[in-house]
C-alpha cells in the first residue's frame, strides 16, 4: 500500500499551482462561466487519469528506452500551448464573435501534450506507485487519488475565473485579461522547451 498523505500532498501541489491547465481553466471560467468550464475540468481529469494509468502500467519505461519520444512530446506540448494562448487571448465575454470554450475532448487530449501533466504522471508512477502483486489495482488507486485531489483544484481555478467575470464586462479590461493569460501560456511554452 502506498503512503497516501505524501501522494495526496504531491497531487495537491501539482494540481493547485499555476500551469497550462489552470491558466486555461481560469480563462475559460472568466470568458464562458462555470458551465462553460465544466467540460474542460472533466476533460483534464479524464486525460490525467488515463495518462497516470498508462505511466503506472509501463509507458514510463518507453520514455527511458526512447528519450526522443519525450522530447517530441515536449515540443508538441509547447506548440499546443501557443495554440491555446492564441485561442484564449481572442475570447470575449458576451461578444458577437465568441469562440467556443475548450471542450472535453480538447482538454483530455491536451494532457498528452501538457509537459506538467507528464511530470506529474511520471512522478506518481515512479515514486508513489506501490510495489506489489496487483499492478493494475495499484495503478487504479493512484490514478483515482490524483483525480479526487485534482478535481477540486481545477474547479477552484475555474471558479476564480468566474469570480472575476464581472470585472471583465469592459471590453478593454477583458482584452487585457485574455492577452495576459495568453502571454502566461506563451511563457510556459518557452519554459517547457528548455
Amino acid at each position: 500500500m502506498t503512503e497516501l498523505l505524501p501522494l495526496m500532498s504531491y497531487c495537491l501541489v501539482m494540481s493547485a499551482t499555476p500551469g497550462p491547465n489552470n491558466v486555461m481553466l481560469a480563462t475559460t471560467g472568466a470568458n464562458f462561466g462555470g458551465r462553460g468550464a465544466l467540460p474542460a475540468i472533466l476533460g483534464i481529469q479524464a486525460g490525467m487519469f488515463v495518462q497516470t494509468m498508462l505511466m503506472c502500467v509501463g509507458l514510463g519505461s518507453a520514455f527511458i528506452a526512447y528519450p526522443l519520444a519525450q522530447q517530441v512530446l515536449r515540443v508538441a506540448g509547447s506548440l499546443y500551448l501557443v495554440f491555446l494562448a492564441w485561442k484564449l487571448s481572442g475570447a470575449s465575454v458576451g461578444g458577437a464573435q465568441v469562440p467556443k470554450a475548450v471542450s472535453f475532448a480538447q482538454a483530455a487530449t491536451f494532457q498528452a501534450l501538457n509537459p506538467k501533466s507528464w511530470v506529474k504522471a511520471v512522478t506518481v508512477a515512479s515514486v508513489f506507485m506501490p510495489a506489489g502483486q496487483n499492478p493494475l489495482g495499484n495503478a487504479l488507486l493512484v490514478a483515482l487519488i490524483g483525480t479526487l485531489v485534482g478535481m477540486p483544484c481545477n474547479l477552484m481555478w475555474a471558479m476564480f475565473g468566474v469570480s472575476i467575470r464581472h470585472l471583465l464586462k469592459d471590453p478593454r479590461k477583458q482584452r487585457v485579461f485574455n492577452l495576459t493569460m495568453g502571454a502566461i501560456l506563451l511563457v510556459l511554452a518557452v519554459m517547457f522547451l528548455r
